[in-house]
This record gives structure tokens, C-alpha cells and sequence, in this order.
């Protein structure tokens, strides 16, 4: 292929895959290059703190594609290569190897790291962060019957993980610094409801609670030193506060930076014209929202892709999916829809206490922002349709189950 274009996608995850996917799809016949930074397959990571983690799936079932269809399909897939620095103006790409690659457009792919908080004791033996399939695998390895896992943080990563150590017969305790779990992500209404399903579960949660260090013996973890004074004993340690985009080297080639990720328009383009972006690092504009939104979920990895390619290939679309994500936990199960981040009112239809419900976020003038069902496996896509419609609607209505949500999506 000769005097062909050259597309380079940089980032071993499911965007990067579901790119090489679109672009083969697309009739691209140019060269595609995919790049990778862990040495495996590309694979989805939601199962790592769920399925995976309980010992209910494997990692060729959540591996995107086998390693034949990147033959079958001419994808040049290079592993275990972290991209370092973008010369946008020789269209070039480095590589820690030393390695460099031309590019004619380039995706943007490379995911988030795990955060870690400068915690004495944090690089102790013993002491693990949830991004890779190998962190999954050498924590699962400490997870048994009887066996204390301690975790700094009540985001999703640490509840889902607590949900699946107890599942395995672990003691758990999860120690968190805001009032709530989840509370910067769903409020106090929804933060509530998870309160009590771990705490039902036999998970020690504390709330509203620091932790001054990561107790050691022999370099060992052993447990946690609390802000106020109490400690917890522990065989292994997991902190989960949150993720860093991967950004890095693109800032420092000068694309401009948004919320904390890359900036890019409806098309997913950033702001150079021959460099696009996909999944956690893409803080996007949303044409309902009118702000850019960046969410670190499965959602965007799945879809944004197709859009960016689109971009790539000079025929540019729209990226207007709500932001969604999922979380399995216990006997609870739960899909939200929507981007509530000043909303002003939660409406509640179902029951709380059995945790069978719908719960809505709406603004000041009564118009839908985000929804949720828990246990609920229906009424989505009206959810989605509410929300559309930018519509004030009536309370009364929409807490009332006896009413359809159709009534109100029309």
C-alpha cells in the first residue's frame, strides 16, 4: 500500500479497538497502525472490579477481538508501547522504544491511570490500584475466605470490588472521606441507597473518614491508620480514588486541554485538525448539555470511536449519546443516563427500601437532567426521551408509578 494514508491509533483498549473495527468497516484501505502500551489483547475494562473479579468471567471473554482478525484485517497491532511525545508538524509519533511512526491522521486513545495519593506506606508490598488485568489478577489472588481487604475510596471501583471481595468470603472494609459513597457522582438520595446495600453486605464502611497512613510491617501493608486515630487491620490494601486521563504527552505538544482531558468538538476532533480523540480523555461538546462532558466510562469507549472516525475519514457526525454507565453490586443493579452535575431536585418512583426504583435529577424549572433505574430493567429509553425533550414536566407525574414514563417521553 504505498503512497496510502497512514491512520495511527494510539491506546490498547476498547476504543482503540472499536477504531480499527470502524475504520476496516468503513472501507478505509489505507494502512492502520494500533498501538498499545500493556502487552495483551485489547479488552473492556468493567469487568476487572466486576465480573473478572468474582471469579465469573475470563479474560478471553472480555478481549475485544482475538488476535487473528488484527491479521485478517491488515491492523498493524503493536504491544507493549507507550507513546511519549507528538511532532504535529512532521505528522510524527514517538514511542519509549525509540521507535517512531508517521501519521497522516491520528486517534487518540490512551485511557486513564489509576490516582494515587501521596499516602506514607502507599508503595508498600501488599498495596494495589485497579486499571490492568494484572492488577485484577494479583489482587483477586488475595481475595478468600477470611482474608481483610481494606479500601481507601467508595467510588465505583471501590464498591464494585468490595461487592465482588465479599462475594469471594472476604472481610471488607471500605474507608472513605466524603459523607457518602458516590456522592460527587448521584447526590446524597442515591448515595444513601449504597450506604445501606453494603452495609446489609457486611462491609465495614466508613464514612467522612481520612486516612493518615498505610500501616506496614517489613515493607508489608498490614492495614490503615485512620484520621481519627482507629485502625484497621488488613491482609491487602486497594486504593481506588479516582483515575487520571492520560494526556500528558498530548498537552505538551500543545492541543488544548478541557476538564481535564482533551478538548474536542461534536466530531471528536481536537484542536488539531488531523488529530481526534476517543473514550476517557475526551472532554466532548455536547450539543443538548452545551458544555464538554468527560466521563470515564464503558459507554464512550464503546461508541465514540465510530464518530471519530468518521472525522478522520472527512465525513465528520455528531457525538450526542447521554452519558450512561452501569454498576452490578450485590443484588443491585443499576444503569444511569444523563449529566446532572447542578441539578436541583431528586424524584423517586418505587420503593427505596427494597431497592426496586427510578430516581430522576431535574433543574430549577422541573426539566429531567439525568434518570436512574435500579432493579428497574425497563423504561430506559423513555428516561432518554425525557430527557431529549428538555421539557418541564410534573412531579406528581413522574413519581407516580402507576403512570407511564411514555406519557411523559411522548
Amino acid at each position: 500500500m504505498a503512497g496510502s494514508p497512514t491512520f495511527v491509533i494510539i491506546g490498547g483498549g476498547l476504543a482503540g479497538a472499536k477504531a480499527a473495527e470502524s475504520l476496516r468497516s468503513k472501507n478505509f484501505g489505507g494502512q492502520v497502525v494500533l498501538f498499545g502500551a500493556e502487552d495483551r489483547l485489547p479488552y473492556e475494562r468493567p469487568p476487572l472490579s466486576k465480573e473478572f473479579m468474582a471469579g465469573k468471567k475470563t479474560v478471553e471473554e472480555f478481549t475485544v477481538q482475538p488476535k487473528s482478525w488484527y491479521a485478517e484485517h491488515d491492523v498493524d497491532l503493536r504491544l507493549g508501547t507507550e507513546v511519549t511525545t507528538i511532532d504535529r508538524a512532521a505528522h510524527m509519533v514517538a514511542f519509549n522504544s525509540g521507535d517512531h511512526e508517521h501519521y497522516d491522521k491520528l486517534l487518540l486513545a490512551t485511557g486513564s491511570r489509576a490516582r494515587k495519593p501521596p499516602i506514607p506506606g502507599s508503595d508498600a508490598d501488599g498495596v494495589y490500584y485497579l486499571r490492568t488485568v494484572d492488577d485484577a489478577t494479583d489482587l483477586l489472588a488475595q481475595l478468600s475466605e477470611g482474608r481483610r481487604l481494606a479500601i481507601v475510596g467508595a467510588g465505583w471501583i471501590g464498591l464494585e470490588v468490595a461487592a465482588s471481595a465479599r462475594g469471594l468470603g472476604a472481610d471488607v472494609t471500605v474507608v472513605e472521606s466524603a459523607a457518602l459513597p458516590l456522592q460527587a457522582s448521584l447526590g446524597k438520595e442515591a448515595g444513601e441507597v449504597f450506604v445501606g446495600l453494603h452495609r446489609d453486605h457486611g462491609v465495614d464502611l466508613r464514612l467522612g473518614t481520612t486516612v493518615d497512613e498505610i500501616t506496614t510491617a517489613g515493607h508489608r501493608a498490614t492495614g490503615l491508620r485512620l484520621g481519627d486515630g482507629s485502625s484497621i487491620e488488613a491482609d491487602a490494601v486497594l486504593v481506588a480514588v479516582g483515575a487520571l486521563p492520560n494526556v500528558d504527552f498530548a498537552e505538551r505538544s500543545g492541543l488544548v486541554i478541557a476538564d481535564g482531558g482533551l478538548a474536542v468538538d461534536e466530531s471528536l476532533k481536537t484542536s488539531d485538525d488531523d488529530i481526534f480523540a476517543a473514550g476517557d480523555i475526551a472532554a466532548a461538546e455536547h450539543p443538548l448539555f452545551g458544555v464538554p462532558i468527560r466521563t470515564e466510562h464503558w459507554a464512550n469507549a464503546l461508541k465514540q470511536p465510530a464518530i471519530a472516525i468518521d472525522g478522520m475519514l472527512g465525513t465528520p457526525g455528531t457525538y450526542d449519546e447521554l452519558p450512561y454507565f452501569f454498576t452490578d453490586q450485590f443484588d443491585l443493579g443499576m444503569e444511569y443516563v444523563g449529566y446532572a452535575p447542578q441539578y436541583q431536585m431528586v424524584v423517586t418512583r418505587g420503593d427505596l427500601g427494597t431497592r426496586e426504583f427510578t430516581m430522576f435529577w431535574l433543574d430549577g424549572g422541573h426539566r429531567v437532567l439525568a434518570g436512574m433505574n435500579v432493579n428497574v430493567w425497563e423504561g430506559l429509553d423513555d428516561i432518554k426521551k425525557i430527557i431529549r425533550s428538555q421539557r418541564p414536566v410534573d412531579v406528581g407525574v413522574l413519581a407516580d408509578q402507576s403512570v407511564s414514563l411514555s406519557t411523559l417521553s411522548g
